[in-house]
């Protein structure tokens, strides 16, 4: 006694995408798409000159039964079985045979006749807008993936707001600006004018980034030494103070003023750690630093 075979598992395999093949996918339904209209205009001239005379009838019979032919022997590669290769192949005949219906009516009724042309009109209107043959194929071959939605770019990210800090954002703190991956908070007016806010690294744990103050000024259009940017008392390089107008120059100490406009132009690397101040002449009282 010999004992059935046991049943298969059922195995399901994800194919990789491919973007290339999904690329030419699209292109040759495009091309087909379009190629059908063609047909479906070229039928239709055809027909409509049938309507007066019969020497186009012999080609446009024979150029019909090849185009249909060839594209049903296409469609026929694909091996869905049962009725739904039935269906798609009554599908696709409909329109070629139809028109060869057409062509060999207006052989055999002499002249033009209101006949042929609700005929004409029928086929017409049926056939670019169902579409039939389409359905058909859509039916043995589905349709390619539509291609990938672009990806928005990514937008610099605003802490609050207030307009100063959307312009930081959008002028500033983009990979080209003066001040990349930085965000503007806590803005305040400190005079008529002048206003304070803190520069804060959008990196949660990095230091803010050297900021140019000329770049600053020539986005603003405001005089560079009415630009100041400091440290932010009790907090750490994160976080940095910057303030603009009449406030920031009196506020500037020397040690800022010496790493901000003196050292980049005129002795890099240094650092101011000490000012004494006094009059030439009196003792103890000559300037250094």
């Amino acid at each position: 006694m010999t004992s059935s075979p046991l049943p298969l598992a059922k195995v399901t395999v994800e194919l990789p995408d491919w973007p290339v093949v999904d690329r030419w996918r699209r292109h040759v339904d495009a091309a087909r798409s379009a190629s059908g209209y063609v047909a479906t205009a070229a039928g239709f001239l055809a027909a409509a000159a049938g309507l007066f005379t019969p020497l186009f009838a012999g080609v446009a019979l024979g150029a019909t039964a090849v185009l249909t032919f060839l594209g049903l022997l296409t469609l026929r590669f694909w091996r869905p079985e049962g009725h739904q290769r039935a269906t798609a192949t009554v599908l696709y005949l409909a329109p070629g045979v139809g028109l060869a219906v057409l062509l060999i009516v207006e052989q055999l009724v002499p002249g033009p006749h209101w006949v042929e042309a609700l005929l004409l009109m029928v086929w017409t209107t049926v056939v670019p807008f169902l579409r039939p043959a389409r359905t058909a194929r859509l039916m043995m071959c589905p349709p390619p993936p539509p291609p990938p939605a672009p990806k928005p770019a990514p937008s610099a990210e605003v802490a609050c707001d207030h307009p100063a800090a959307r312009w930081w954002a959008a002028n500033v703190a983009v990979d080209s600006g003066a001040g990349p991956g930085t965000l503007l908070e806590n803005i305040e007016q400190i005079g008529e004018a002048s206003i304070r806010a803190t520069i804060r690294s959008a990196a949660a744990g990095q230091p803010v980034p050297d900021i140019s103050i000329r770049r600053l000024s020539a986005l603003m259009d405001v005089p560079e030494e009415l630009i100041g940017i400091g440290p932010v008392p009790g907090r750490g390089a994160g976080v940095r103070c910057l303030t603009i107008g009449t406030a920031a120059a009196a506020a500037a100490d020397p040690a800022t003023v010496w790493a901000q406009r003196i050292a980049p132009a005129a002795m890099p690397g240094t650092v101011l750690t000490g000012v004494r101040t006094g009059r030439l002449g009196v003792p103890g009282g000559e300037g250094g630093a």
